[in-house]
């Protein structure tokens, strides 16, 4: 699995002109999901993800966590993560999971948000969604299951 974590200030996801989620404060993480993903990697991504400490402390060090700053989580599905662009001009995205799988483990790393204190605002799995948000920092994070749990990458 892979997720792209922005700090923000704020975030929304907009479908078809309506606003179907927005958060203050916290994470836009746009998620991708390949076809070795699993539960277990899931629910190791979700952890790390919104336990991260980088939001600032006093002294200006991001020590903080987001159960620190009362932060909230927005979830958007983004299979174009596992976009190939090694060979011509148009991307291929065979590496990501099939739509099933994917918009399972979407689900359930929804789920896991929940779990652990952060119910998750979203966009819609396939849905063809507009994201804003105001990154904080910017800080922006590349979280890759295969390199955190330091098994053999794909291609």
């Amino acid at each position: 699995m892979r997720a792209v974590l922005t700090r923000v200030k704020s975030a929304s996801v907009t479908i078809g002109g309506t606003v179907v989620g927005q958060i203050g404060k916290g994470f836009l993480i746009l998620l991708g999901v390949g076809p070795e993903d699993n539960e277990e990697k899931c629910r190791y991504l979700a952890e790390k993800a919104l336990s991260l400490r980088i939001f600032e402390d006093e002294n200006g060090k991001m020590n903080r966590s987001l159960e620190d700053v009362g932060g909230q989580v927005l979830v958007v599905s983004q299979f174009t993560l596992y976009g190939n662009c090694r060979k011509g001009r148009r991307p291929s995205f065979t590496d990501a999971a099939p739509p099933d799988l994917g918009n399972a483990l979407y689900e359930y790393f929804l789920k896991c948000c929940g779990d652990l204190g952060y119910p998750p605002a979203h966009g819609q799995f396939g849905a063809d969604m507009l994201v804003a948000s105001e990154n904080d920092g910017p800080v922006t994070l590349i979280l890759d299951t295969d390199q955190l749990l330091d098994t053999p990458r794909r291609g």
